[in-house]
C-alpha cells in the first residue's frame, strides 16, 4: 500500500502528522511518534509572549491595567508560567531535528508581526523542515473592520514567508464573513499550507474567587464536519495543501479527510489520550479499509469526495442542506406522547 503524500513541499511516507502539543516538550516522545509511524512532528507553540517576554518589551502590556481592577491580576500568566522559553525551543527543536528522520515543524503563536521573522529565521537554521504560523486572534475591537482583521493575518504570513526559506504553513479558525475569500488571499500571498481549524479556547469564571481561569476541553469526532466541507469545498481550488486538525481521533475520521481533499491528517486530544501508538494503530486500520476498497495509495483516495468529484459541484452545499432538512424526522414530546414532525 501507498500511503506517499505530499505536504508543503515535503515528501511524507504517510498523512498522519502529530500536531502541536505538550507532547513534543519532550525528544524520547518526538523519537516514538516517529518508531510508532508519525509522518512529521509540529513541534508545541512559541509564543510571541515569550518572545516579547525574551526582548523585556512585553513588560508594559502585563502590567498596564492589572492593578487596577482586582479581578484583573491573575488573567496575565507571569514569565515563569512558560514551560520553555524561546532559547529552550531552539535547542531542542535542533536536538529533534537532528535525532530523527521525519520532518520536525516549527510553531509559532500569535497575533502581530513582532518576532516572527526573527525566530522564524532562527527556527530555520535550528533545522526545521517547515513553519507553521498559528494565529490565535479574536478581534474584539468595535472599530477594527473585517478587511483589517484579515489583512492582520496576510501580513504576518508575508513577513515571516519573506524571512525563510522553508515553507510556511498558516493555521487559521473559520470564523471570516467569506472563509473560501479569504482561504484565496492567503494562496495567494504564498501559503504553503492552510490548517483547518484553530479551535479557539474560550475561558470560564470563578465566581468564588472573580478570576478568569483556563477551560480545556479536548475535541470529538463530531467536531470535523466544519473543517471536511471546507477542505472538500477547498479542494483543487488552492494551490496549497490541505491540512486537517479537528476530530481525528481514529481511522475513518483520518480517511474522511482524505477523501475530502486533506494532504495530511492531524491530531492532538486522542494522541494527548492513547498516546504514540495512535499513529500505528490508525495506519495500520486505514490500510486494511484502503485493501478492502480496493485503494492502492492515498493520492487515489485523496479528494475523491471533495465538490470537484461530484456530478454537480456548484450544489454540493445547498443540496446536501436541502436533503439533511428533507430527510430528517423531529421526535418532541408532546402532552406525554411522542409526535413526529416533518422539519421544512
Amino acid at each position: 500500500m501507498n500511503m506517499l503524500t505530499r505536504y508543503m513541499g515535503l515528501t511524507l511516507k504517510n498523512p498522519l502528522v502529530a500536531s502541536a502539543s505538550p507532547l513534543s516538550e519532550s525528544l524520547d516522545t518526538i523519537r516514538r511518534f516517529e518508531d510508532n509511524g508519525a509522518a512529521a512532528v509540529v513541534m508545541f507553540s512559541l509564543f510571541e509572549e515569550q518572545i516579547r517576554h525574551e526582548s523585556a518589551a512585553l513588560e508594559h502590556f502585563f502590567n498596564v491595567g492589572r492593578n487596577s481592577i482586582a479581578e484583573t491580576a491573575s488573567y496575565f500568566p507571569e514569565v515563569q508560567d512558560y514551560d520553555v522559553g524561546p532559547g529552550q525551543y531552539l535547542d531542542l527543536l535542533q536536538k529533534a531535528s537532528e535525532a530523527v528522520d521525519i520532518p520536525i515543524i516549527g510553531s509559532l503563536n500569535g497575533v502581530s508581526e513582532y518576532g516572527w521573522t526573527k525566530f522564524a529565521k532562527e527556527m530555520e537554521y535550528a533545522g526545521a523542515s517547515g513553519i507553521e504560523l498559528n494565529v490565535y486572534y479574536i478581534p474584539t475591537e468595535a472599530f477594527r473592520s473585517g478587511a483589517e482583521v484579515e489583512q492582520q493575518y496576510l501580513n504576518v504570513l508575508s513577513a515571516v514567508k519573506a524571512s525563510v526559506a522553508i515553507p510556511v504553513a498558516i493555521k487559521v479558525g473559520p470564523y471570516f464573513s467569506s472563509f473560501a475569500d479569504m482561504a484565496t488571499q492567503l494562496d495567494d500571498a504564498g501559503a504553503d499550507a492552510l490548517v483547518l481549524f484553530n479551535r479557539f479556547y474560550q475561558p470560564d469564571f470563578d465566581i468564588e474567587t472573580r478570576t478568569v481561569v483556563p477551560s480545556l476541553t479536548l475535541s470529538r469526532p463530531d467536531e470535523m464536519r466544519l473543517p471536511l466541507l471546507w477542505i472538500a469545498l477547498l479542494y483543487g481550488r488552492v494551490a496549497a495543501s490541505l491540512a486537517a486538525t479537528t476530530g481525528v481521533h481514529g481511522p475513518i475520521e483520518a480517511l474522511k479527510y482524505v477523501m475530502a481533499g486533506a494532504d495530511v491528517v492531524m491530531s492532538t486530544s486522542a494522541v494527548l489520550h492513547e498516546g504514540p501508538t495512535f499513529f500505528s494503530r490508525v495506519l495500520t486500520e486505514m490500510a486494511e479499509w484502503m485493501e478492502r476498497k480496493g485503494y492502492s495509495s492515498v493520492s487515489q483516495l485523496r479528494g475523491s469526495m471533495s465538490q470537484r468529484a461530484v456530478a454537480e459541484p456548484e450544489a454540493f452545499v445547498r443540496a446536501n442542506y436541502i436533503k439533511v432538512l428533507e430527510s430528517y424526522s423531529k421526535s418532541t414530546i408532546h402532552s406525554g406522547r411522542l409526535t413526529r414532525l416533518k422539519v421544512r
